[in-house]
């Protein structure tokens, strides 16, 4: 409390001397109830009787009447005719349309008067008008305004049935009134408003007296705080001192219950006595006099913090007595005749046609700024009675007792009592609707003109009503509601007069109210915090209001309320009964029956989580601010139930590991991981990172403390059940691919022709990659490592399906006997010599192949497809780049590595067979041991050669050196297979370090050779590798089930698969088809006449008929001593093609059922194959295999060689069929196909020119860098589509052949150049040698390895072990 307020307090303590007792209480009461009936208008006896009430509105009406005979014209020509007026801020024609509108919608409970409402609404729909908006903000007059408003309430108002005679001129004055206090509200919402033209309104507000007295039934008046203070009537003509005619009278006898004979007794003494209309008067004047001469009563300077508000609260309290009491002289002349001259003249000063009646406030300047009449120059002008020579201790007040706030205070406690016994009284029923404000009718007439006549405040009132309804609440005497209704009482008063004007004594009366509002509601919050987590906001909502208003209000700042300690007090309630509500949860889930240890802790993370979403959704915001439920519940729960989680891990990990039915699911185990997760993500998002701990003042948070991290690694929790789960799953993916096959029926399901087994198969892969995604591991090595994992489990799947389809199409292929029984031996060789007794021409008919054979080929190919999806959604690139960046460091004794040989078994040559018979071939196969006899590899058996060729792939996987022994075979038909030669091979990792490709030429004992193509690489626990290794299993299962359907498009009545790239390896049919035979036979029959009709019609494409010309043939340029050739003349296209029409009626026969159910790019695949095979036919016709020993080959003729070229376009004609066959043209004229036209360039040269050109060439290689070899086809080069698709493409770009291979190719046809041959294939073997070379240092800078180690260090083979 400041100096200056103190003195006030001091003064009204010593003004109040005297104890309110019941009878000074009643006696001053009932002077302002008798005070009241006599200024009330009295009608002439001789008039008709009519009822009380219409008495009183007529008189009401008559009094007021007469305080509206003015113009407003007049009342603003001073203005209009002075100098500029001030312009309102141009803002304020949009808050006063907002203002407005809600007015004429209803929406403003402080505008409810119907009338009130309509004439609102009429100037809104003018002020909507835009040439009326422009307007206004050209000029922006206040009075402008003003007077439109006027003119349009007139109107309505005019028109108005229930205002009879000038009463619509009354209610124009109240409407006026009322528009003119808007517009200080709209003001007051805006910054930098002029002073002047806040003071103008001021004035107008003053001038402008209400027309009538609306009550609020909380004991203040709702309108202006002027309103109920020009509440007297005209005199009375006759006065009648009978009780029963006064009602305020009656209402004090019933106050104070005493009978009205008694009250009769106490007014017959008063009236006239003591309580006359000259004693208001005095009081009146003492008021006023007090003011002007500083005195503690009704205010004085010491009262206000701000000079501004002492002349805000001067200039009201001024006008207000001013103005009773010029109309009590006005309605009573005889009081007047008791005042000075100086009274008089200002009287005469204030008549109509001056000024409005009741003021003695004029504006004089033309600013408009109100000044004091000027005869009022001194304390005791007017105010003081020098007739009777009274000062200002000669007037004491009648009506007003000696310290009226506590009188007030005491006369408002005694009305609420009786109303609210009133309320509890049997005769009122419970579902009666109240009155929030308790204050009934007559005892707020009766309030109102105490206050009015003891000079109270609205400040004063609103706070005292406010106070008392606190103290009955504290005693359960009324509900709640009733503090949000006295509240919205003073926020009105704070509305109309802003806190910094009021008086001191009721600011800081206001603020202590307040304040103990705040800890009357922040205690019921405490309390209310038992019911969590199950707290609603209905249960709360009441006191946060309150809360609310009183915080938003700004008053707790100015009175320094100490809230911090219990903010501090609500959150560690929060705290305990949230440890209390865990604990007791978590006790009851325990004591449930079962085994499973993990129920109860999964059942108390759905009450966590259900708790702190319903707490979420209801509680969104921090309750005032600074208290968040969800983040203190969260902040307790969620740390206990991790350590409750972490006590129980040895009996939760030992429960899930207790036989093959576990009491602990692993289900439920990876439940609680994610509702853990979802807990720890919760306490992570809702607990704040820092917790305050102490407070700077009531609004700011001072001490602050880092937040209790949980230690709790999660990961590292629940790691071992992953792993243990990856185990599961790979323990039943065996049983996945046999569920898949077994209900497969193997039939073409959509366009790509695959059937269901390999999408079930996948399916089922593809569930535990969703379980490991849907975990979100938050440890990305461990989830790296479990990828990995899952991608072995994945890769060992693949290759057991690759298994079983390839072990099912070999029995469709070579089908068994009908009983499955093994052929015996015997008859196997009684096939064989049937075979070789046939003589003549024997009709080879067509392999019937099956449509599942066909299917499971589309199978194969759609694995590969659905590998790669599978290898995107499992970012198995990322996974393996998280691995290797995650990865700790490797321990001092590590493991020893694995290393992965592919073996690739080539050809072998110079083979001898066993029998003497110089026309003996071998049925060879070749077989890898290891040094214990297990058997590691076998090829497949290459029939009737001595040069087979069978280009087969193994991977061996080794920790250490292994040598292996190659065996080469011959197949016996009966009896034990003989050995036709043997060799040893050694996979030492320190001796294919380079991980390059080497091709070894192994010379086999006791005849022979076979090459051996070895490579390898590093076998790691890698993701891609594992990719790479189901993608090779997947390719090389294609490859193998697409060389047997070419075998058994050339091959169909064998039972096991042959070769065929050779010429010497072909059946006979096509050797007789495409064989020298033929095109000698041709050449000697070209005149015999052919049916050529016969010949057009049945060479037939697979498609469509592909006779016709090609434009897009490869032309090889001939040299310039080269004479082009000229074809034969005897033979024509017709004749040389119908010399192969047998073999396009055998291929159309056989390629039929693929061309149905194969698929485009199967299908594609396959006819690319055939047609290889038929190019290396064709070369094969035309020259030898490349070898240093001389052939016995003799070249073609010029005309031989045209009709070989002539098939080759046929041929090609058939495969592409005008675009709509399966294989692209790109594809047909191939490097091969090239390769084959360039043997036509060198055919015919002389011996010594192709010795020089070959010569030639390989000087130009050795002059140019040469391409570098590189390294061989990698696992990782194929652990994905796109790196497949990559190694394709740049194996198309590379050069397959050399033009000095062929030329070498075609001088093995040569005599004498064996010794030239040898010698070139040496040179090309150097080169070849130095590209490795070139390439291993490549690698080795790019791995940054040391350089290459002598060959004096590379280790020494080890020795051979003993067989």
């Amino acid at each position: 409390m400041s100096s200056r307020s103190y003195d006030g307090y001091s003064q009204e303590k010593r003004v109040s001397k005297h104890r309110v007792t019941e009878e000074d209480l009643f006696e001053y009461v009932l002077r302002v109830a008798i005070l009241g009936y006599l200024l009330l208008p009295k009608t002439v006896d001789t008039t008709p009787k009519i009822s009380t009430t219409e008495v009183r509105d007529r008189e009401h009406s008559s009094r007021l009447s007469a305080l509206s005979n003015f113009s407003i014209s007049d009342m603003f020509r001073d203005v209009r005719d002075g100098s500029k007026s001030v312009k309102f801020p141009e803002k304020l024609l949009k808050v006063l349309e907002l203002k407005l509108q809600n007015i004429s919608m209803g929406k403003d409970p402080g505008y409810s008067d119907q009338l009130l409402r309509r004439t609102m609404a009429k100037f809104y729909n003018q002020f909507m008008n835009d040439s009326f908006k422009r307007q206004m903000k050209e000029n922006r007059k206040i009075e402008e305004l003003i007077l439109l408003f006027a003119t349009h309430a007139t109107a309505v108002l005019r028109k108005e049935p229930s205002l009879s005679g000038d009463g619509w001129k009354i209610e124009l004055n109240n409407h006026i009134a009322q528009f003119v206090r808007m517009l200080r509200e709209c003001l007051r919402s805006l910054h930098h408003v002029s002073p002047e033209l806040l003071s103008r309104l001021d004035t107008y507000t003053a001038k402008l007296a209400p027309s009538t007295q609306t009550y609020s039934d909380s004991g203040y008046d709702s309108g202006s705080p002027s309103r109920d203070r020009d509440s007297i009537s005209v005199p009375p003509i006759s006065t009648n001192t009978n009780i029963a005619d006064m009602s305020l009278v009656r209402t004090v006898a019933r106050l104070f219950k005493l009978p009205e004979p008694a009250v009769q007794q106490e007014v017959d003494k008063m009236l006239g006595k003591i309580v006359t209309e000259k004693a208001a008067m005095n009081d009146l004047k003492t008021c006023l006099k007090n003011i002007n001469a500083g005195a503690s009563f009704p205010g004085r300077r010491d009262d206000f913090d701000t000079e501004a508000a002492w002349n805000h609260w001067k200039t009201l309290e001024t006008t207000h007595l001013q103005q009773l009491m010029v109309i009590m002289v006005q309605f009573n002349p005889e009081l007047a005749k008791s005042t000075p001259s100086e009274v008089a003249s200002s009287y005469r000063a204030f008549e109509p046609s001056n000024a409005r009646p009741g003021s003695l406030c004029t504006v004089d300047s033309p600013g408009g700024v109100t000044t004091r009449h000027s005869s009022i120059s001194s304390r005791r002008s007017l105010y003081v009675d020098q007739a009777d020579g009274d000062g200002e201790e000669d007037l004491p007040f009648t009506f007003i007792p000696p310290n009226p706030r506590k009188y007030y205070r005491r006369l408002l406690e005694h009305c609420l009592i009786a109303d609210l016994e009133v309320m509890m009284s049997p005769e009122v029923d419970d579902n009666d609707e109240v009155s929030l404000g308790i204050l009934s009718t007559p005892h707020l007439e009766l309030i109102n003109e105490c206050a009015l006549r003891w000079r109270i405040g609205h400040s004063y009132r609103v706070t005292c009503f406010l106070d008392m309804v606190k103290d009955f609440y504290e005693r359960n005497d009324v509900p709640l509601e009733c503090i949000p209704e006295a509240l919205s009482n003073v926020m009105k008063i704070m509305q109309e007069t802003e806190v910094e004007n009021w008086p001191v004594q009721d600011s800081e009366y206001l603020c202590r109210i307040y304040a103990a509002l705040f800890n009357i509601f922040l205690s019921s919050l405490y309390h209310a915090m038992d019911a969590l987590p199950n707290l609603k906001p209905s249960e709360i909502q009441p006191y946060l209001a309150i809360l609310e208003q009183v915080r938003d209000s700004g008053l707790l700042e100015r009175y320094h309320v100490d809230i911090s300690a219990r903010l501090l007090d609500v959150q560690q309630r929060i705290r305990e009964v949230s440890t209390h509500f865990y604990e007791l949860k978590m006790q009851e889930l325990q004591k449930a029956p079962g085994v499973n240890r993990a129920l109860p802790l999964l059942l108390m993370t759905d009450e966590l989580e259900k708790s702190v979403k319903l707490l979420d959704k209801r509680f969104p915001e921090p309750l005032l601010g600074q208290l968040d439920l969800v983040s203190l519940v969260v902040e307790i729960t969620v740390p206990h139930f991790i350590v409750d989680l972490q006590n129980s891990q040895r009996r939760l990990f030992e429960s899930s590991m207790n036989g093959p039915t576990p009491d602990v699911p692993i289900q439920d185990v990876f439940a609680l991981y994610r509702r853990s997760k979802t807990l720890l993500g919760m306490y992570a998002a809702f607990v704040p990172q820092y917790v305050p701990i102490g407070f700077l003042s009531q609004y700011s948070w001072s001490k602050l403390a880092r937040r209790k991290e949980i230690t709790f690694n999660i990961t590292g929790f629940f790691e071992p059940y992953v792993q243990q789960w990856l185990v599961n799953t790979d323990s039943k993916t065996e049983q996945w691919v046999h569920a898949a096959i077994a209900a497969d029926k193997f039939e073409a399901e959509g366009s790509e022709g695959h059937s269901s087994s390999i999408v079930d198969l996948f399916d089922s892969l593809r569930s535990p990659i969703n379980f490991l995604q849907d975990l979100e591991w938050e440890n990305e090595y461990q989830n790296a490592r479990f990828f990995t994992g899952l991608s072995k489990t994945l890769s060992k799947t693949v290759e057991q399906y690759c298994r079983n389809i390839e072990s099912m199409f070999m029995a469709e292929m070579f089908p068994r006997p009908t009983d499955y029984i093994q052929p015996q031996k015997s008859s196997a060789w009684l096939e064989k010599a049937k075979q070789l007794a046939v003589t003549g021409e024997k009709r080879i008919e067509p392999f019937n192949f099956q449509p599942q054979s066909c299917v499971k080929l589309n199978n194969v190919e759609a694995a590969r497809k659905l590998l790669d999806n599978m290898y995107t959604q499992m970012e198995a690139d990322k996974m393996a780049e998280a691995a290797a960046k995650h990865a700790p460091p490797l321990p001092e004794k590590v493991q020893r590595d694995k290393f992965l040989f592919t073996v690739k078994i080539m050809i072998a040559e110079g083979l001898v067979p066993l029998d003497s018979s110089p026309s003996a071939k071998l049925d060879t196969f070749v077989t890898l041991s290891d040094p214990d006899g297990n058997r590691l590899a076998k090829t497949r058996t290459i029939y009737e050669t001595l040069s087979p060729r069978w280009e087969e792939s193994f991977d061996i996987s080794v920790e250490k050196e292994l040598w292996l022994m190659v065996s080469v075979r011959d197949r016996a038909l009966v009896g034990k297979h003989d050995t036709v030669g043997r060799a040893y091979l050694c996979l030492d990792p320190r001796r294919f370090g380079d991980f390059l490709a080497h091709e070894l030429w192994m010379n086999l004992e006791p005849h022979g050779r076979v090459l051996i193509r070895v490579s390898m690489e590093g076998e790691k626990d890698d993701i891609q590798f594992f990719f790479g290794r189901a993608f090779r299993s997947l390719k090389r299962a294609e490859g193998d089930m697409l060389r047997i359907f070419i075998d058994k498009v050339f091959f169909p009545t064998t039972d096991v698969a042959p070769s065929f790239t050779w010429l010497n390896e072909m059946s006979p049919f096509v050797r007789q088809c495409l064989s020298r035979n033929v095109v000698k036979s041709l050449l000697k029959s070209g005149n015999s006449a052919l049916d050529y009709n016969k010949a057009l019609d049945n060479v037939t494409a697979l498609y469509r008929s592909a006779i016709g010309t090609v434009n897009n043939e490869v032309q090889i340029p001939l040299p310039q001593n080269e004479k082009p050739r000229v074809r034969p003349e005897e033979l024509t296209d017709v004749e040389i093609e119908q010399a192969i029409v047998p073999l396009f009626d055998y291929l159309d026969a056989n390629l039929q059922t693929l061309n149905t159910y194969l698929s485009d790019s199967a299908k594609e695949m396959v006819m690319t194959r055939v047609w290889k095979e038929i190019l290396a036919v064709l070369e094969g016709l035309l020259i030898p295999p490349l070898s240093d020993i001389s052939s016995d080959m003799k070249p073609m003729s010029e005309k031989e060689v045209d009709i070989v070229f002539k098939w080759l376009k046929f041929l090609r004609d058939y495969f592409y069929a005008g675009g709509e066959g399966p294989v692209p043209l790109e594809v047909l004229q191939n490097q091969k196909y090239r390769d084959v036209f360039s043997v036509r360039l060198y055919y015919d040269w002389h011996t010594d020119d192709l010795m020089e050109e070959c010569v030639r060439m390989m000087q130009q290689g050795l002059r140019s860098s040469g391409t570098i070899k590189k390294r061989a086809k990698s696992v990782y080069s194929q652990r994905n589509l796109g790196t497949i698709r990559e190694r394709k493409k740049e194996k198309r770009q590379e050069k397959e052949a050399t033009s000095e291979e062929t030329i070498l190719r075609i001088l093995r046809m040569r005599p004498g150049t064996s010794e030239f041959i040898a010698q070139q294939i040496q040179i090309m073997n150097a080169m070849q040698a130095e590209q490795e070379k070139r390439a291993r240092e490549l690698e080795q800078r790019k791995l940054k390895r040391p350089t290459n180690r002598p060959a004096s260090q590379i280790p020494p083979l080890p020795p051979l072990p003993e067989s």
